[in-house]
């Protein structure tokens, strides 16, 4: 007994059409922009990173059209660009939110809580891995280490730093997003959209007045090691948990109380390991060979 094609599903339609080119206003503006990129590398292919950022920031993630003009302005195949661009996780391949709500589950800020968060949020918000609300707002993501595990659990919001994380306080994060609430990253300037994030990526200055000024340098918690190599002497310090108040304290005992503008690690207020996976607790369930 043989089966048709249609019922082993497979297709045998025409091929897919080349990809619709830009409409010549914009072409023209995104080429101005492609030869500024261009000019930075000795080898014009070089520029392909960049530029999948500049077609990504005109229309939220990287069209086949975005693709084919890759390739036009860079002598490339669509194949080679469709390889980097969908190997990349930062080339969005369908159309997403205003605001890409990244939680890292990776080890450190899942045990964290890290996985308690992503839960919550997509519990939260109604919907799963990589899927936008209906608004248009916000797709969230759960993603892989943000080299940020001295602040764990951390959530990214277009790439920014959210530090020290909890349920309670992602779940304001995006509600905030959501309402149109002015936003600002633990460490850096006010968000904007991911289409204009990613013209900044594509290398092109950050033009918010004030932007460059808020962004920053590394929080006090990634520079300990470095204070320390200098023979800079670490100030003792008692620092409370997150989700609970001042313990009684021997009075000869002296704290360091943080101020407002110190920015700890959660690494000083540790949770418990099973925190991010309550039916999962920390510790093995049963003994070896059983």
């Amino acid at each position: 007994m043989t089966t048709s094609p249609s019922e082993r599903g497979v297709s045998l339609g025409m091929p897919e059409l080349p990809a619709p080119a830009y409409p010549d206003d914009v072409r023209a503006r995104l080429e101005a922009d492609a030869r500024e990129i261009i000019s930075r590398y000795p080898d014009s292919r070089s520029a392909l990173l960049p530029l999948l950022h500049l077609v990504q920031s005109e229309e939220g993630h990287v069209t086949r059209t975005g693709m084919r003009f890759c390739a036009d302005v860079l002598g490339l195949t669509t194949a080679e660009v469709n390889a980097v661009a969908t190997f990349y996780t930062m080339y969005r391949r369908r159309p997403s939110g205003d605001y890409q709500v990244g939680v890292c589950t990776n080890t450190l800020c899942a045990v964290m809580g890290g996985d308690a968060i992503f839960e919550e949020l997509q519990e939260h918000l109604g919907v799963g891995n990589g899927e936008t609300t209906g608004d248009g707002k916000v797709t969230l993501e759960h993603i892989e280490c943000n080299a940020a595990c001295d602040f764990a659990p951390v959530v990214m919001v277009n790439w920014e730093f959210f530090d020290n994380q909890t349920p309670d306080s992602a779940k304001r994060l995006v509600d905030d997003l959501r309402a149109g609430r002015p936003v600002s990253p633990t460490r850096g300037a006010k968000l904007c959209t991911f289409k204009e994030t990613a013209r900044i990526l594509a290398g092109f200055p950050d033009e918010r007045p004030g932007a460059v000024e808020e962004s920053g340098s590394a929080g006090p918690a990634s520079l300990v090691g470095l204070r320390l190599a200098r023979g800079e002497a670490a100030p003792a310090r008692v620092v409370h948990p997150r989700d609970g108040g001042p313990h009684d304290e021997p009075q000869d005992r002296k704290v360091h109380e943080p101020s407002p503008d110190e920015h700890l690690s959660s690494h000083d207020a540790p949770q418990d390991m099973s925190a991010s996976d309550p039916s999962h607790p920390a510790g093995p369930v049963a003994e070896e060979g059983e």
